[in-house]
C-alpha cells in the first residue's frame, strides 16, 4: 500500500503540473481526492490491514493527501497568476497614445436659416406665433377662404386623418388662430413644419415654413414689397435684386410670387435658375377680405398683408445645397460643413 501511496503522489503531481485550465485542474482534484477518487479507494483497503500498521498508513495517507493539495494550491494560484498575465498583455493600454477625438455637435443648417430669418422679421417689429401640426380643416383651408369644393386644396396634396382633421399643409393656419385671438394692429411670423404628399430632389413629404402677416389701417402692396426687400437685402446680401410676379392664392388678393436675382450666377443664367437668371423664393400678396370675415375684421377698416416662404427652399439657395433631401439624411459629412 506504502508503494501504491507513492504512485499516485507522483502521478497526481504529474497530472497537476500538465493541468492547463482551472477546469482540467478541478478534474485532476476530484480524480485523486473526490468522494470516489484514488486516495478514497485506497483509504477504505486499510481495513484489512494488521492493526500495528494501521498508524503508520494513516500518517501515509494523511501526508500524500496534504502534498496533492498543496500541489493543487499552487498550480491554481500559477494559472491564476498565468490568466493575469495575458489579460495585462491583451487589454494592455498605452496612455501616451493620443485620445480619439470627438466632433462637436451644431445646429442644423434649417434651424440657422429659420434662426436667422426670425432674427430678421423681430428686428422689424414682428412677432413669433406657433400653432397645432395636426390642424381643424377649418384653419388650414375654410377660413383661408378654400370652401369644401374649392379647386385649391387639390394644390396641397394633403394628409387626412378625418374628414374634418388634416396634417397641417403650411404654417397659415396660424394667421387665422392669431387674429382670432388678437383685435388689429397684428404684426407675426409663424415658423413651423408642415406636411404635404409629395417627395423628390426638390420636395418632402414634411418641410418646414415661415408664415408673415401684418394687419393694421392703411396697409398697402407697397408695405408689403417694402418688408420683404428689407428682409432679401438681410438675408441674401445688400444689392441682389428682386422683382414681384402676378400669382394667385385663394388666401391673398392682390397675390405675387417674389424672385430674387440668382445668387448662384449672378443673374446671367445657369442650370440652377435654368437659364432665367432669377429664383423663385416665396409667395405673397394683400389679404383678402374674405379671410377677414372668416376671424371678425372689418375689410372696411383694416387691410394687411401675407407672405410665406419654406426654408428648405431658402436654405438650399443660401448654402448652395441642390438636393433638398441631404437636409433630412443625418449624413455627418453633409451636417459639419455648417
Amino acid at each position: 500500500m506504502k508503494q501504491q501511496l507513492e504512485g499516485m503522489l507522483a502521478a497526481a503531481r504529474t497530472a497537476l503540473a500538465g493541468a492547463d485550465a482551472e477546469a482540467a485542474l478541478q478534474d485532476v482534484r476530484v480524480r485523486f481526492l473526490g468522494r470516489k477518487g484514488e486516495l478514497t479507494a485506497l483509504m477504505k483497503e486499510m481495513g484489512a490491514l494488521p492493526p500495528e500498521e494501521r498508524p503508520a498508513m494513516g500518517a501515509l495517507v494523511n501526508r500524500v493527501k496534504e502534498e496533492i493539495e498543496a500541489s493543487f494550491a499552487a498550480r491554481l494560484a500559477a494559472l491564476r497568476e498565468e490568466e493575469i498575465g495575458r489579460r495585462l498583455v491583451a487589454e494592455r493600454i498605452d496612455v501616451t497614445l493620443p485620445g480619439r477625438i470627438h466632433g462637436g455637435g451644431s445646429k442644423h443648417p434649417i434651424t440657422l436659416v429659420r434662426e436667422e430669418i426670425v432674427e430678421i422679421f423681430s428686428s422689424l417689429g414682428f412677432g413669433v406665433e406657433e400653432g397645432p401640426e395636426i390642424e381643424k380643416d377649418f384653419y388650414n383651408f375654410e377660413a383661408l377662404n378654400m370652401p369644401k369644393d374649392h379647386p385649391a386644396r387639390d394644390m396641397q396634396d394633403t394628409f387626412y386623418i378625418s374628414d374634418e382633421v388634416v396634417l397641417r399643409t403650411h404654417t397659415s393656419p396660424v394667421q387665422i388662430r392669431t387674429m382670432l385671438q388678437h383685435q388689429p394692429p397684428v404684426r407675426v411670423i409663424a415658423p413651423g413644419t408642415v406636411y404635404r404628399r409629395d417627395s423628390d430632389i426638390t420636395h418632402s413629404p414634411m418641410f418646414h415654413q415661415i408664415e408673415g402677416f401684418l394687419v393694421d389701417h392703411r396697409v398697402t402692396f407697397g408695405d408689403l414689397k417694402g418688408v420683404l426687400t428689407s428682409f432679401i437685402s438681410q438675408f441674401f446680401g445688400q444689392g441682389v435684386a428682386v422683382r414681384f410676379r402676378p400669382s394667385f392664392f385663394p388666401f391673398t388678393e392682390p397675390s405675387a410670387e417674389v424672385d430674387i436675382q440668382c445668387v448662384i450666377c449672378g443673374g446671367k443664367g445657369c442650370r440652377v435658375c435654368k437659364n432665367s437668371g432669377w429664383l423663385e423664393i416665396l409667395g405673397s400678396g394683400m389679404i383678402d377680405p374674405e379671410v377677414f370675415k372668416s376671424v371678425g375684421y372689418d375689410p372696411e377698416v383694416y387691410t394687411g398683408f401675407a407672405f410665406g416662404m419654406g426654408l428648405e427652399r431658402v436654405a438650399m439657395l443660401k448654402y448652395g445645397v441642390s438636393d433638398l433631401r441631404l437636409f433630412f439624411e443625418n449624413d455627418h459629412r453633409f451636417l459639419r460643413q455648417f
